[in-house]
Parts: C-alpha cells; sequence; structure tokens
C-alpha cells in the first residue's frame, strides 16, 4: 500500500491566475501602484511566497513603509473570495487518482503549508467532487512553522500517517515543494500549474500533465 502525498491546494486545482489577481486587488486595496502581469507573476513564482514575495518586491522597486503581512492577509482574504465566487475545476485526473487511492486502500494526504483558511476555502469550492473526508491527514501552518523548501512539513505527515518515505509519493506544482518532498527522501512527481511550467522540474522523479495512479505508485 502506498501513501499518496498532495503537496499543496495547487495540486488539486490550478488557482494561480485568481492568486495574481488577489495580489493585484490587494495592492490596489493598499494604494501600492504595482499590478503584476502574467510573465512577471511568473518569474515571481520561482521565488518565496507569501508576505515573503511580497517584502523582496518592495525592496527590488524601492517601495519604503510596505506592511507585507497586511497587504498579504488582504490578498489572502480576497483569494477565498475569489474562490467563492469563480470555483476552479480540478486538474486533469485528480478525481480519479483520489478515488481509486481510496478505493484501493492507499493513505491519502493533502501537505500543505499554506493557512487553514485557504484550505478550507478550497475544499469547499471543489466540494462534493473533492472533500475533507477524502484524505487521512490535512497538514496546514497550524502544524508545521517552517514553510517549504523545508521537509518539515513532509516529515510530519509521514510521521501522523505511520507510513515510510519509501512507501510514499508527493505530488508537487512547484520547485520548492519538489525539493521539500526530495529532502524528506520521497519520491515526487513534478505537476506543473499553468504559471510554473517553464520552471525547473528536473529534481522531480517525473514530470507530469495529468496524475494517474499506477504510474503514481509504480515509480
Amino acid at each position: 500500500m502506498s501513501t499518496l502525498l498532495f503537496g499543496s491546494i495547487g495540486t488539486l486545482a490550478d488557482t494561480s491566475e485568481l492568486q495574481r489577481q488577489a495580489f493585484n486587488d490587494a495592492f490596489k486595496t493598499h494604494d501600492l501602484p504595482w499590478q503584476w502581469d502574467r510573465e512577471e507573476y511568473q518569474t515571481l513564482l520561482a521565488s518565496s511566497g507569501g508576505a515573503d514575495r511580497i517584502s523582496e518586491y518592495a525592496k527590488s522597486t524601492g517601495t519604503d513603509g510596505v506592511d507585507a503581512t497586511a497587504v498579504h492577509q488582504t490578498k489572502s482574504e480576497r483569494f477565498r473570495e475569489l474562490l467563492a465566487e469563480a470555483p476552479p475545476a480540478l486538474r486533469d485526473g485528480v478525481a480519479d487518482t483520489i478515488k481509486a487511492g481510496r478505493t484501493g486502500g492507499h493513505k491519502l494526504a493533502l501537505v500543505t503549508t499554506t493557512s487553514p483558511e485557504n484550505v478550507d476555502a478550497i475544499l469547499t469550492a471543489l466540494a462534493p467532487a473533492v472533500s475533507r473526508d477524502d484524505f487521512d491527514l490535512i497538514v496546514d501552518t497550524t502544524q508545521v512553522d517552517q514553510p517549504k523548501p523545508d521537509p518539515a512539513a513532509y516529515r510530519f505527515a509521514l510521521e501522523q500517517l505511520n507510513s515510510d518515505a519509501a512507501d510514499a509519493v508527493a505530488i508537487e506544482d512547484n520547485v520548492g515543494g519538489v525539493q521539500a518532498a526530495r529532502a524528506a527522501d520521497l519520491r515526487c512527481f513534478g505537476f506543473p500549474g499553468s504559471n510554473n511550467a517553464a520552471h525547473d522540474f528536473s529534481a522531480a522523479t517525473k514530470t507530469v500533465e495529468r496524475l494517474d495512479l499506477d504510474e503514481l505508485t509504480a515509480a
């Protein structure tokens, strides 16, 4: 029996463009003269996320007095509103993989380093196709302090599930997540979203455009 570790909400649904819109709306709310187009956002996704991304961008543009934490809080609230207004579609193969995994007796976990509010929002938006009940474990920032690429979230998940890394496989939509999985001695399938498909996923065991349980468990 294998353990399937979905590494972020982006492995379930491609939320990247909703995230970008939420950032831009937050910048407007905080009177910041920034507007990230898709090309710029794709570049920014290669670095740290969350408030750190905002702080680094403020430094790079010479913008003083930016409360990155407050801006990111506004962004997160707006992102959850957008999820409710326009629920995204499941990514290719996700529904079948989860269904087959449950039927086949595999352990399933969602191993994120995002907030519990964001996890709740995406699972509400995706229900009933995917729900909290589909996962044996859900990891968020209330359980693990260190964000990826630190492997802490994966190590915590393996411990909680009583699973060995050798019998588990991670699925990640971003390079930092792949690094975290590999640092936890996990096999990892890169599953890039639309805005990070051009990033370097060479550290992944394999990179795919669609999930398939047989392929995941055979790697």
